[in-house]
């Protein structure tokens, strides 16, 4: 495989983004947003380092998720959005055992992140610094060659016409997933959608601590979005304010899935048009 790694212009970028940290983030026009990041041959190579939020980063170090590990089976391969952060792999990998444990998967692993983070050119605003990952609610599949899993079915689990969960497809399995998936500490947030929301708190959890990491989000009625914590050794990486206090379960409004609007103006950090030209 060819090797992307140049010492001397990696050299400089570590310079330059450590000059970056000292001082503070600095946000450019949206020039090297607007360009294509997907098209990146590979990660840049250097110790891990997230530079910018979820909605406007890149990423150096980035590592690669396995297709398939213990309890898991990453989709969409031909995307190329199974990059992150290795505290994201370990994080996946780690939720794949525990499903395993559990008697139920494998999980199925959507879009992560680009090789280099930045923007992505449909789908997602977030997904920037390789800390957010898509999980499926589908739980219906065994183990499969990887090219039998691209443009697989999304069931949606919420009824249209109640905007409760569909008794047919939501099990406590489901449920369960979603608790297993927000008792790493790591975790910042969940989206789903608000009646993923209600339900969950609905039910009788001995802890109920974790329900304030479960965000109502629209879209999210077929796949939870899980976002890290930014991790140490990335001072330039941004984190959102904490959820705020509580369980969040009272006022629970719904999130119906509605007509995408136009893209919001890109923007990334200085600093990450060096990544992209690497």
């Amino acid at each position: 495989m060819r090797s992307f790694f140049n010492p001397i212009r990696t050299a400089l970028l570590v310079l330059s983004l450590m000059t970056v940290g000292i001082l503070t983030i600095t946000w450019p026009t949206d020039a090297a947003a607007q360009q294509d990041w997907s098209t990146a041959a590979g990660p840049v190579e250097g110790e891990p380092r997230i530079i910018g939020h979820h909605g406007g980063a890149c990423l150096i170090g980035a590592q690669q998720l396995p297709e398939q590990g213990t309890g898991y089976q990453a989709v969409d391969l031909e995307r190329r959005r199974h990059y992150g952060h290795p505290s994201l792999l370990d994080y996946i990998q780690a939720l794949g055992e525990r499903v395993d444990e559990e008697g139920f998967g494998p999980i199925l692993v959507g879009d992560m992140a680009q090789p280099r983070g930045g923007p992505m050119s449909y789908g997602h605003v977030s997904h920037q610094s390789g800390l957010d990952v898509d999980i499926w609610f589908r739980l219906d599949l065994p183990a499969l060659e990887p090219g039998r899993r691209e443009m697989l079915e999304q069931p949606i689990l919420v009824d249209p016409e109640t905007g409760r969960m569909d008794p047919e497809r939501w099990t406590d399995r489901h449920a369960e997933l979603i608790h297993l998936a927000a008792l790493d500490d790591r975790v910042a947030r969940i989206f789903v959608d608000a009646a993923v929301k209600r339900d969950l708190c609905e039910r009788n959890w001995e802890d109920r601590s974790w329900l304030r990491r479960i965000r109502p989000w629209p879209a999210h009625d077929e796949h939870l979005h899980v976002r890290l914590r930014c991790p140490a050794g990335s001072p330039e990486c941004v984190d959102q304010p904490a959820p705020p206090p509580g369980e969040g379960c009272d006022n629970i409004q719904p999130t119906p899935r509605l007509a995408r609007e136009s893209s919001p103006r890109r923007t990334v950090p200085a600093a990450c048009e060096a990544v992209l030209e690497q």
